[in-house]
C-alpha cells in the first residue's frame, strides 16, 4: 500500500493544504501555502497512537537506560538470615555447655550477719536461728554468734534458702543461688529483723531460680528456643536464595528478633552478660531481614519474582 495523501487545514489561518506523507518519521511538518507556518501531520496507522509521545516523539527527551543496583536488598536479607541462623547455633551451643557445667560438683560457703532493728539503729542479733536448705532438701540449723554472724561450709550448688528468725521479730527468708556457671551473693549477706510476730515472714529473692533443676530446665529451654530460631533462619535463607518468598523471610527474621524476648522470659537474658552481645546482634539481624521482607511484601505481594 502506497504512502497516503492527506488533506487538512492550517490551524493558524485555516488554509487548506494537501500533502503526501513519507513512511517515516511518524510526525512530519509541512509549511502552510498561505501563512507559511509549519503544520504537523501524523502518518495514519492502526491502531492509532494513544499517548502524546507517540504522536510527537521529538518533544520528549529519551529516558536513560535503567541501571542495575550494585547491592540487591534481597541478597542483603539473605545474608542477614544466614547470620541469624549462625548466631542462634553458636548461642545454643554456649547455653548447652553452661547447662552441662552447672551440673558439675562444687561446694560453697554461705555466711552473713543478722541485725535487729532497734529504734533508728540496727544492732547485731546474737542467738538468732538460721535455717539453711539447698534445693528444698534437708535443713541445717545454726545460730548467730555474739556479733550476729553465721556461716555454713560445704554447701552444695543450687537454690539456697535461709530462714532467719528470732523471738519478738518477724522472720526473713533469703533466697539465693550458687553454681559453677552462675551465682548470686552467698557470703557477706546482711539480714535485718523487724520487730513483730515471728509467724509473719518476708522474703528476699536474690535469684529467679529456686533450685538447680529449675536453672537447668531454663537453660535447656533456651537451647531449644535458639535451635528453633536457627532452623527458621536457615530455612528462610535457603528459600530466599532459591525462590524469593518474602513471607518466609519475615518468619525467619521475626524468629531472630523475638529470640532475646524468649530468653528474657526464661530468666536467661541478664544473668550471662557476655551472651548479651550475641543476642543483640541476633535481634538486629532478624529485625533487618524481617523489615526488608515486609517492605517487599508491601510493594510486590507475598511472592515476588526472582531478581
Amino acid at each position: 500500500m502506497g504512502t497516503p495523501a492527506v488533506t487538512m487545514r492550517c490551524p493558524t489561518c485555516g488554509a487548506e493544504l494537501r500533502v503526501v506523507l513519507a513512511p517515516e518519521p511518524p510526525t512530519q511538518w509541512f509549511p502552510c501555502p498561505q501563512c507559511r507556518n509549519p503544520v504537523p501531520v501524523v502518518v495514519p496507522r492502526d491502531p492509532p497512537p494513544l499517548f502524546s509521545w507517540e504522536v510527537l516523539p521529538g518533544l520528549y527527551p529519551a529516558l536513560p537506560p535503567p541501571r542495575r543496583p550494585r547491592v540487591r536488598v534481597r541478597r542483603m536479607a539473605e545474608v542477614a538470615l544466614v547470620i541469624v541462623a549462625a548466631l542462634a547455633v553458636v548461642l545454643a551451643g554456649v547455653f548447652a555447655v553452661l547447662g552441662y557445667e552447672a551440673l558439675g560438683p562444687a561446694s560453697y560457703e554461705v555466711s552473713g550477719t543478722v541485725f535487729e532493728q532497734s529504734g533508728f539503729h540496727d544492732v547485731a542479733a546474737p542467738g538468732a536461728n538460721v535455717v539453711l536448705t539447698v534445693n528444698g532438701g534437708p535443713a541445717t540449723v545454726t545460730q548467730t554468734d555474739s556479733s550476729g554472724r553465721f556461716a555454713f561450709a560445704n554447701v552444695a550448688p543450687g537454690g539456697i534458702s535461709l530462714n532467719v528468725s528470732a523471738a519478738g521479730f518477724e522472720s526473713v527468708v533469703v533466697d539465693t543461688f550458687a553454681s559453677p556457671v552462675y551465682g548470686t551473693a552467698t557470703t557477706g549477706l546482711s539480714v535485718v529483723l523487724v520487730p513483730g510476730n515471728s509467724t509473719n515472714t518476708s522474703t528476699v529473692s536474690l535469684s529467679p531460680f529456686p533450685d538447680l533443676e529449675t536453672f537447668v530446665a531454663s537453660v535447656g529451654g533456651g537451647v531449644a528456643l535458639l535451635g528453633l530460631v536457627a532452623l527458621l533462619g536457615g530455612w528462610a535463607a535457603i528459600v530466599t536464595a532459591r525462590s524469593n518468598r518474602p513471607a518466609v523471610g519475615v518468619v525467619g527474621g521475626a524468629g531472630g528478633l523475638l529470640a532475646p524476648g524468649g530468653l528474657y522470659f526464661l530468666s536467661l537474658g541478664s544473668i550471662f552478660p557476655y551472651a548479651l552481645i550475641g543476642t543483640t546482634a541476633l535481634a538486629a539481624a532478624g529485625a533487618f531481614a524481617a523489615t526488608t521482607r515486609c517492605l517487599e511484601i508491601y510493594q510486590v505481594g507475598p511472592e515476588s519474582p526472582r531478581t
